[in-house]
């Protein structure tokens, strides 16, 4: 035996050892450690931000808050308010309301109930994936890092990424209303979630589907109309237009473009690549008989989760838990091979150990890790062989709950 195979040998059989002692340990436990988790950071949060001069190290939470007051008031949601925080408000005026819950809390509590939300949300919808308690476990150490970083920022990716998973598995249960419900709370979020439509097609329920999206995206985009006038909300929604516009030519973000554009020069008309790597995500669904297959709508989940990152043209560190949980049901969710693990182990240095000083160190990821959209290339890879196995029929089987 060479130097090389020994080494390649003693790795594989230490990641074995590794992966056996974490997957020993009970997944409630590590439910109960996110929670506890998700108030920590909070905590953290808003300690750490007392002494600041300006701002908060939770902006994002402080603009979502600020957003209701703007809303009530009639003003106008997406202009900068540099006495309030930095950045701009971009997602709905409908989102704007429902922070109607929070806003009325002082900061600590409400943040920390904005957190735990996001994270109760997310373990809900985890508990539903079709995985033994071992294979759970290690799906949950693998996003631990993701979900720290996304709860630290106080965004929404967390939240967004448990409700897509909880559209997949009320359409699995044929509860079309609510799996409707939850794509369109995503999309007036962010407004990628759209792609989660196509999970519709997968079952028979698609046109019914059809219909409670339609019902849901009215209710949820008039219901500002609760506090404001019809005709301020017909200029909120034009503006939210206007911003989204202007932010998607300004930006190529942590994504697949920005990959491509910082490392190798390249250059398309933004619109055209989104829409080619849609029709691209769409290939897959031209095998009309493998929708029946569970793994192959599992696939097809896996593969919105990490579409509407690499494809995104604000993509961020943050915004990663999303992509990465879509990595994890792709991986957790078949038999293992060679190849998928190494994309599995690389998307974990590159993506999620990059955001640490685990691996890289703080001045060599805020040189080449960021502005390289380091973390975006190892899920797009993920993410086109995902595509290529579920258009050839080439993926495993799928590994059910007592394997």
């Amino acid at each position: 035996m060479n130097t090389q195979t020994h080494s390649s040998t003693g790795f594989a059989r230490f990641f074995v050892t590794v992966a056996s002692k974490l997957s020993s340990v009970p997944a409630k436990y590590l439910f109960g450690f996110f929670i506890l988790l998700a108030i920590g950071i909070s905590c953290h949060s808003w300690f750490s931000s007392q002494d600041m001069a300006q701002w908060t190290r939770y902006n994002n939470y402080v603009i979502f808050k600020q957003s209701f007051f703007h809303l009530v008031h009639s003003q106008d949601l997406y202009p900068e308010y540099p006495a309030e925080h930095y950045d701009v408000y971009k997602y709905s005026p409908s989102f704007s309301l429902w922070m109607g819950v929070f806003a009325w809390l002082p900061d600590l509590p409400g943040l920390i109930l904005f957190n735990l939300m996001n994270i109760v949300v997310f373990i809900i919808a985890l508990r539903t994936l079709p995985l033994s308690k071992p294979r759970l476990s290690l799906f949950l150490f693998f996003i631990l890092i993701e979900a720290m970083i996304s709860l630290t920022s106080s965004q929404t990716n967390v939240l967004i990424a448990g409700l897509l998973i909880l559209a997949w598995h009320f359409m699995e249960e044929d509860k079309v209303w609510w799996a409707a419900l939850m794509v369109m709370i995503t999309i007036y979020i962010k407004i990628f979630g759209i792609v989660a439509l196509a999970l519709f097609l997968l079952y028979p329920s698609r046109w019914k589907a059809a219909i409670a999206t339609i019902v849901w995206a009215v209710v949820l985009g008039l219901m500002p109309l609760l506090v404001i006038t019809p005709t301020q909300l017909q200029f909120l929604y034009k503006s939210w237009g206007q911003l989204l516009t202007m932010d998607h030519d300004a930006s190529t973000g942590v994504s697949l473009y920005g990959w491509w554009h910082t490392w190798f020069g390249f250059n398309m008309n933004k619109q055209v690549f989104v829409l080619a790597g849609a029709l691209l995500f769409c290939v897959p669904l031209l095998r009309f008989k493998a929708w029946a297959q569970p793994l192959f709508r599992l696939h097809i989940l896996a593969s919105v989760l990490i579409w509407v990152v690499i494809f995104n043209h604000k993509g961020e560190s943050p915004t990663y838990i999303i992509a990465m949980t879509g990595v994890g049901i792709w991986y957790f969710t078949q038999k293992q091979t060679g190849i998928n693990l190494a994309l599995l182990l690389l998307a974990l240095v590159c993506t999620s150990f990059s955001s640490t000083d685990l691996i890289f160190p703080y001045k060599l990821a805020r040189t080449y890790v960021e502005p390289f959209a380091v973390k975006a290339v190892f899920c797009s890879l993920v993410w086109f062989k995902l595509i290529w196995d579920s258009t050839t029929g080439n993926g495993a089987e799928l590994i059910g709950n007592n394997e």
